[in-house]
């Protein structure tokens, strides 16, 4: 390839066209690593609290249980009362 005389800046701007090339693609990849580090910080806090979801349900108290018997130990107390008087 030849160079054309009338045009002798052509290889500086050449070369500033690279270097803004590289600036950018540096950037994009900074950009790039921030976001999959990001990524990775979210999915591991979003492990960790499902794990503490996970906990939370299996040490709650059975309510509906709880209110079964309590209706259960209502309705005897009320036939004992009855049937006592």
């Amino acid at each position: 390839m030849t160079a054309d005389p009338e045009h002798p800046v052509v290889h500086g701007e050449l070369a500033e066209l690279r270097r803004r090339l590289d600036v950018a693609y540096a950037r994009v990849e900074g950009g790039h690593a921030l976001l999959s580090h990001r990524a990775e910080q979210t999915a591991k806090e979003l492990d960790d609290l499902s794990a503490r979801v996970v906990a939370l349900e299996h040490t709650r108290w059975p309510l509906p249980a709880i209110a079964a018997l309590t209706a259960v130990g209502a309705l005897a107390v009320a036939v004992w009362q009855a049937l006592g008087r």
